[in-house]
């Protein structure tokens, strides 16, 4: 990896393209480019969720989360290579299990908010349903393999039970849609 990346100018992508790990190359505005950099971002937004103040569970819940998504994203840069398994999705899904064990039933719709981390987990959530639908758009073109499409999907549901639960345990009530108010 160190010679890797040893040149990060390399004025290769001047031309509107970029490589893939395959070696080919591609437009920079091509459905796989924008999956990816959907991705990319939705990565980024959990590190700055990661920058704030988060019990320890939390953090290594979101930095396997991160992990994941570099491998999501490998496997999205290499047209053909199989990186994320049916037991990336088992994960996600006994995280939101263990979640929703400690949150009551939701009876209404919630807003974004609460404590700063939870709104960035909705952050992330909202950007995680982006990468899904780039990945859903990518998927009529070409192949994509069904446990990065399922992981997408249960990702934005984990963030979106964390965001409940980070207010939980910050002591933090959801932020209820009230519909038809008054102004």
């Amino acid at each position: 990896m160190s010679d890797r990346l040893s040149e990060i100018v390399t004025r290769t992508g001047d031309d509107g393209s970029t490589g893939l790990g395959d070696g080919s190359r591609v437009a920079k505005d091509s459905a796989r480019i924008q999956a990816l950099g959907d991705v990319d971002e939705l990565n980024s937004v959990i590190g700055v969720l990661l920058a704030d103040p988060l019990p320890e569970s939390i953090t290594q819940w979101l930095a396997e989360v991160q992990h994941d998504l570099f491998d999501l994203g490998s496997e999205l840069a290499v047209p053909g290579y199989s990186a994320i398994q049916d037991s990336h999705v088992q994960a996600l899904e006994a995280l939101v299990a263990f979640m929703n064990e400690e949150l009551g039933p939701l009876k209404e719709f919630i807003l974004p908010g609460g404590l700063r981390s939870a709104a960035l987990a909705h952050q992330a959530r909202s950007v995680c349903r982006r990468a899904e639908r780039a990945v859903v758009a990518l998927a009529r073109e070409e192949g994509i393999s069904q446990p990065l499409r399922r992981y997408l999907n249960r990702l934005s549901d984990f963030l979106f039970v964390l965001a409940r639960y980070l207010n939980r345990e910050g002591g933090v009530a959801d932020v209820l849609w009230k519909p038809g108010r008054e102004r």
